[in-house]
């Protein structure tokens, strides 16, 4: 099964095979994942500034607050930059409003990701 997705006024294709019981498989959820961390770093990068993530690898395991220092209104932009990049598939904000404060600070990317990408591959009809 192809999966189609439109993000801010692009066209997407995944071509994430379901199984029987309409899961992606381990290695086509791993290129997934590559791909919205790329472009979760890119609207990182985009947001703190370029110069201040020069020296460092944005990966799964990059801490917001230890790695990227990242300030609160450079959360909140970094939120409305996704919002606009994945529009109504991806609940941000939805996301964050079921942590509490110590789980948002020690949040990792690949908490982010994972959560994009479970957004993205859904399929069609079974989100809420």
């Amino acid at each position: 099964m192809t999966i189609q997705y439109t993000v801010a006024s692009e066209r997407h294709t995944a071509s994430e095979r379901h199984t029987a019981s309409g899961e992606v498989s381990t290695a086509d959820r791993a290129v997934a994942e590559e791909q919205v961390l790329g472009e979760v770093a890119a609207l990182l990068r985009d947001v703190i500034g370029e110069e201040y993530v020069v020296d460092l690898e944005i990966t799964m395991t990059t801490s917001f607050n230890t790695d990227l220092e990242l300030e609160s209104i450079e959360f909140v932009t970094l939120a409305d930059r996704m919002r606009e990049r994945y529009g109504e598939t991806v609940d941000f904000v939805g996301f964050l409003s079921d942590m509490g404060v110590d789980e948002v600070i020690n949040m990792q990317v690949g908490q982010v990701v994972a959560f994009i990408t479970d957004c993205l591959l859904e399929p069609k009809g079974a989100q809420s």
